[in-house]
């Protein structure tokens, strides 16, 4: 009965990890790109720049693991344990991590880089064929299962996202060159497929790590993995000196120079919800929901995009919005169905059970 009782708490425990990750995400997904291509419009064009912010606002991590470590040790203190220590990670989940970070670092690269040259409706979308490549590399490495209604979400996605192809120049702001619109197309392309594979790698290493995953160690994780990629940009800013045209162009930032900064801080904290809403995605759940809620997320963002920048919304931007719902309800109608029919096995498990014991007591 306790084991029961301590189990459907943990199950509750979860299910709101979820719900937090879920809102960041959400957060991140959708204001992330809109800021970034704020930073873009009015004035600036450092795209190592702008792949630095995406994960530079890991220090904000430091207050949730601090006030994780200490919930530890008081626990640690009342059971009369030994003192945790403030750093869980084994060295084989670190360079995993760090790994992963690198990895990240140059996919925030190919995603600022489309971002500079696309406008958000269009490279949201593109970035929903990510879908496609999450559930790929997810069978390949995790042994993702997949259900008619996961199948038919990934297809619908990623044919939305490609409906833009067709019609990628309709959209290309004026006084870009072809040549540079194709290369923000393509790179965004590569950005989606890379971090396509990132998700299912996050979830491998929490499969085969040795080590309990708690949330505080997905924390953790979340925490080196940004350190690595923010490493990785910070050395491409320094190679292409950043540093020194920064202030310069805070001045001729068209919302002034108090702005510019706001702009780039903001980024940052926006795009850590992001990240880590991701990775918590994954431990609550799986790298294609994580995938999939992107995905759903997107349209979102490229509607706020057509709002905020007056973007065009031409008819194969409306087609893809619509793919990209169809997808959505398609997903969450076969998981409600799905965990229905479990829970019905559960329940038929358990009477099978309390029979059999019933049977013995009898005898």
């Amino acid at each position: 009965m306790t084991e029961g009782s301590e189990g459907e708490k943990n199950r509750t425990m979860k299910r709101i990890l979820l719900i937090i990750n879920c809102l960041l995400l959400a957060v991140g997904t959708a204001g992330g790109p809109l800021v970034m291509r704020l930073y873009f419009l009015r004035g600036g064009n450092r795209v190592w720049l702008s792949s630095f912010l995406e994960t530079a606002g890991f220090p904000f991590m430091l207050l949730p693991l601090a006030v994780s470590y200490f919930r530890r040790r008081a626990a640690a203190a009342t059971a009369g344990t030994a003192k945790p220590s403030p750093v869980s990670m084994k060295p084989p989940l670190l360079a995993a991590s760090v790994f992963i970070g690198v990895l990240t670092g140059l996919d925030d690269y190919l995603y600022a880089y489309g971002v500079a040259r696309l406008p958000v409706s269009t490279s949201s979308l593109i970035i929903a064929t990510q879908l496609g490549f999450t559930a790929l590399f997810a069978f390949l490495l995790v042994r993702q299962k997949f259900t008619s209604y996961s199948v038919n979400a990934v297809v619908l996605l990623t044919v939305g996202a490609g409906v833009l192809a067709l019609h990628s120049s309709g959209d290309r702001p004026p006084g870009e060159s072809v040549k540079a619109y194709v290369m923000g197309f393509v790179m965004t392309v590569i950005a989606a497929a890379l971090y396509g594979f990132v998700l299912p790698m996050v979830e491998l290493v929490y499969k085969k790590t040795k080590q309990p995953i708690t949330y505080s160690l997905v924390m953790e994780i979340q925490f080196v993995m940004c350190f690595s990629a923010t490493l990785f940009c910070l050395i491409g800013m320094i190679i292409n000196n950043d540093f020194k045209v920064i202030p310069r162009e805070a001045k001729t930032f068209k919302h002034g120079e108090v702005n510019y900064y706001v702009v780039l801080v903001g980024s940052a904290i926006i795009w850590q919800a992001f990240f880590l809403g991701a990775i918590g995605v994954i431990f609550c759940a799986s790298s294609l929901f994580s995938g999939i809620l992107i995905a759903v997320l997107l349209p979102v963002t490229e509607v706020l995009a057509v709002i905020f920048y007056k973007e065009k919304f031409q008819a194969e931007k409306g087609v893809s919005l619509l793919l990209s719902l169809w997808g959505m309800v398609s997903y969450f109608y076969g998981e409600i169905k799905h965990e229905k029919k479990m829970k019905k096995k559960n329940n038929s498990d358990m009477e099978a059970t309390e029979m059999s014991e019933s049977g013995m007591i009898e005898k």
